[in-house]
């Protein structure tokens, strides 16, 4: 098998291969199904395999680089892993500049730990896995089934011109059955998206903060939300291909857009938001899983003379509701139950649960009341897991 002729080959390099600063490197496999890799030209880490960037990929081996002439070791600002990485200067979700592991069919979580970037994302096998990591030494992790015996994974670009790197990477085998749990897919703006690190950003999307609400025995959560994003770019950048491409029968696709699409830079009418939105709705629905609609919240000024709040006019929320209700999908009308909620707790204790100086974007707090909000709904829908 491919799988055990690379182990075997892993192992033997890690004995032969010094790596730069410690004599012998540490063997990739921690225990059964598990591997460590440290990456960069420093010293490699207790526990990690290290990766500089020259490495090949070699059968024999089990790992490396397909193309390490478009790969550079790198200084980084952490300390331990995070002290050095390795640079991507090919990318895109489907370039060949990639790290490959020879790994035996089945189902992984995959931890990544970037270097120095300011804003990154995480490809494998020509999909976005994480969208959008930011600051130095960014940590996150995901599912992904294995079913042709090799990852294929790369750090690429989630801002044009940023530099993107990958300090340390982790591999645990899970299941020997390639297909991911039960998944709660999650798409919009920067009011939804992921900040980092993820436990303690100070601004949050609720997106970030619905695993705390959400029985995660049951689901994991793929928050694929980014800043900036429209019904079009979420459609057209690669997004949706992602989620289509592992969704199944039992998973949720949560989608929140309309804040900027409402914006005339974008150049997209409320129809075409209602078209882009459609077919979105109908590719997922097509897999067999079930789309959830939300409305999104509205500004934490948009209190009226009568203390109340009220923000139903904004983002394209009738195109919203109308899609619900044709394409009969279930709604979150954020909207409308974050205003009743803002409204019960006032202007000030509304406005601290915004950014300093921002109306439109939560920060950690508000982030976890809009995700309870959105949990509590869903959970008064009988949609279960919530």
């Amino acid at each position: 098998m491919k799988w055990k002729k690379g182990l075997t080959g892993m192992l033997l390099a890690a004995i032969l291969c010094g790596a730069p600063g410690v004599g012998i490197a540490t063997p990739a496999q921690a225990s059964a199904g598990e591997y460590k890799f440290d990456f960069g030209g420093g010293t490699v880490e207790t526990g990690y395999t290290g990766v500089s960037a020259s490495l090949s990929y070699d059968s024999a081996r089990g790992y490396g680089f397909r193309t390490p002439e478009n790969m550079r070791n790198v200084s980084a600002s952490g300390t331990g892993v995070t002290s050095d990485a390795v640079r991507f200067l090919a990318t895109g979700t489907k370039s060949e500049n990639t790290f490959d592991v020879d790994l035996s069919p089945g189902l992984y979580e995959v931890s990544v730990t970037l270097g120095d970037t300011s804003r990154s994302s995480i490809a494998a096998e020509g999909v976005y896995q994480v969208i959008n990591m930011t600051g130095n030494g960014a940590k996150d992790r995901f599912q992904i089934p294995v079913t042709d015996g090799q990852l294929n994974l790369l750090v690429t670009e989630g801002k044009e011109g940023a530099v993107f790197t990958l300090s340390a990477l982790e591999i645990k085998q899970l299941s020997s059955n390639p297909v991911t749990n039960r998944t709660i897919y999650i798409g919009g703006d920067s009011t939804v998206c992921n900040y980092y690190p993820l436990d303690s950003s100070v601004q949050a999307g609720w997106g970030q903060l619905l695993p705390e609400f959400v029985n995660t025995n049951t689901f994991q959560i793929r928050n694929m939300a980014s800043g900036g994003q429209i019904a079009r770019g979420f459609h057209q950048d690669g997004q949706l291909e992602a989620i289509v491409q592992y969704i199944k029968p039992g998973d949720y696709f949560i989608l929140q857009l309309g804040i900027n699409d409402t914006n005339p830079k974008h150049n997209e009418s409320e129809a075409e938001f209602k078209d882009w939105m459609r077919d979105m709705i109908r590719q997922v629905k097509a897999k067999g899983a079930t789309v959830i609609l939300s409305t999104p919240q509205g500004r934490a000024t948009d209190f009226n003379a009568n203390n109340v709040h009220n923000a139903e006019n904004r983002w394209y929320r009738s195109a919203i509701l109308a899609l619900a209700q044709e394409e009969q999908t279930p709604l979150v009308d954020l909207n409308v139950l974050s205003s009743a909620y803002f409204t019960s707790i006032g202007k000030d204790a509304t406005l601290a649960l915004y950014m300093n100086g921002d109306t439109l974007h939560p920060n950690y707090e508000g982030a976890r009341e809009l995700a309870r909000l959105v949990a509590q709904d869903l959970k008064g829908q009988g949609l279960s897991g919530f």
